[in-house]
């Protein structure tokens, strides 16, 4: 599955560099981070509501295949948003593969507090 990442991740950078009238990635990195974050934001809300419309109606393959298609689209903009910080899949990767030997409780308990 991380080839489909590498291969994404290879192609996301090239067209970073195409002109913004003839690549929608180039296009995004152009307006900047803001419209970058924007589109996460936009993809993370449709994922949410596909998932609850999905919930509701389990047995349905067209709500399933709607949620598929969100979770695509809120991976693909989350990995512009990274290749636009000069980040990419592989530090993600990483650091789910750091937290395989942690529960789930205590990775989140070793986080830094964010409450003030």
């Amino acid at each position: 599955m991380s080839d489909v990442l590498t291969q994404l991740a290879a192609i996301l950078e090239e067209r970073k560099q195409a002109s913004p009238d003839s690549s929608y990635v180039a296009s995004l990195h152009h307006k900047g981070l803001n419209k970058i974050l924007e589109k996460v934001g936009e993809e993370a809300t449709e994922a949410i509501i596909a998932a609850k419309d999905l919930d509701a109606d389990p047995e349905s393959a067209k709500l399933r295949q709607e949620l598929v298609g969100e979770a695509a689209d809120l991976w693909f903009h989350s990995l512009v948003m990274l290749s636009h910080l000069g980040l990419g899949s592989d530090e993600v990767l990483e650091e789910l593969r750091k937290r395989f030997t942690l529960s789930g409780l205590a990775e989140k308990a070793s986080r830094p507090s964010t409450s003030g």
